[in-house]
């Protein structure tokens, strides 16, 4: 009995004895790794260098299998996609070739009608490198500028719709003030109706509209298009849509500027209005009487002086005449001559 109590003693004390030699090991390593911090993190690369292509090696079958196991979900949404964009692309096609045949019946009414036809617009694509917003602007940094072509005043679009103009251009940047900035102002006209009005950014994401026609009807969803006034920017290029803000309109722009990676610069100038000279054949269209030639003044003075009759030289009467011819008849026939002021100076 005394000997299985002993047996059984002996084997708790062997038992406790490698737990109490693990506890003042990691009291060991703790107070080493608390003095020798650099010892342990040198030992840790190293360890993690010895193991790391096993680890990868292991990784990597292991990362391929939870990606396959991933992509079973998205497997059937891009078999839908991928329907789905089949079929826009053949409406799109179809598209393609209406527009081409509506393209080739307006060349050919423009020839009948001999239309003028609006200039071809030049476009530079460039790259935004920099964004700059401030309180009171609102900026963006292009990678263009005058060695390529790029003014100030031209506008600038992306896939959507004009998003702003040029104001600065170096040699091989430009800066683009936006739609949305406090100082921007272009000219624009609103369909149905061709409404024109001033768009004005005001910091927001909508700007306003000023300078409306007296008695101009707006409604929502109303399209805002550039007028081309002034001849700056190109007539027709989508802005936006009117939207109601409380008690006024505003338009929400289809661009979106903040977004915006690749945009294109349109190099647009329109043709300078040049006012006809009149000639005289115009003149009496226009009720005007044509003017009359113009005469040196001695000309004119030698044509128009009368020309005074020289008076007839004095012959005076005999007396026999005047004593044979006696009677009314002989007076009357008889002429009283005028006196000469030259024969009363020789009297004299």
């Amino acid at each position: 009995m005394a000997n299985g109590t002993w047996k059984i003693a002996r084997n708790r004390g062997s038992a406790q004895l490698p737990l109490a030699i693990f506890a003042v090991l990691a009291i060991i390593v703790v107070l080493v790794g608390r003095a020798q911090s650099s010892l342990f993190d040198r030992a840790r690369t190293t360890f993690t260098d010895w193991t790391a292509p096993l680890l990868q090696s292991v990784s990597e079958p292991v990362d391929g299998v939870s990606r396959w196991f991933g992509s079973i979900g998205t497997i059937f949404v891009v078999y839908r996609e991928n329907l789905k964009l089949k079929e826009e692309n053949a409406k799109l096609r179809q598209w393609q070739s209406a527009a081409l045949v509506l393209e080739d019946r307006i060349k050919r009414y423009q020839l009948l009608l001999n239309a003028v036809v609006d200039p071809s617009l030049d476009r530079i694509t460039a790259r935004v490198i920099g964004r700059e917003s401030k309180p009171f602007l609102e900026t963006m940094i292009l990678n263009a500028g005058k060695s390529q072509g790029v003014r100030s005043g031209q506008a600038v679009v992306d896939e959507h719709a004009i998003i702003g103009r040029i104001f600065l251009a170096g040699e091989r940047s430009s800066w683009v003030i936006l739609l949305t900035d406090l100082n921007s102002r272009i000219p624009v006209v609103i369909r149905p109706g061709n409404i024109q009005a001033i768009m004005a950014g005001d910091n927001s994401n909508a700007p306003t509209l000023e300078t409306l026609a007296q008695g101009a009807q707006l409604r929502e969803g109303m399209q805002v298009l550039t007028s081309g006034d002034g001849g700056l920017l190109p007539p027709g290029l989508a802005v936006g849509v009117l939207i109601r803000d409380g008690g006024r309109m505003r338009v929400a722009l289809l661009s979106d500027a903040n977004t915006s990676d690749d945009v294109q610069v349109i190099k647009y100038q329109a043709a300078p209005e040049t006012t006809p000279t009149p000639s005289l054949n115009d003149l009496p269209a226009a009720s005007l009487p044509p003017p009359q030639p113009h005469m040196p003044a001695s000309d004119n003075t030698t044509a128009t002086q009368p020309v005074e009759p020289e008076p007839a030289p004095f012959k005076p009467s005999s007396t026999k005449k005047n004593e044979s011819n006696s009677g009314p008849a002989a007076a009357t026939e008889q002429s009283v001559p005028a006196e000469d002021p030259s024969a009363e100076d020789e009297r004299d």
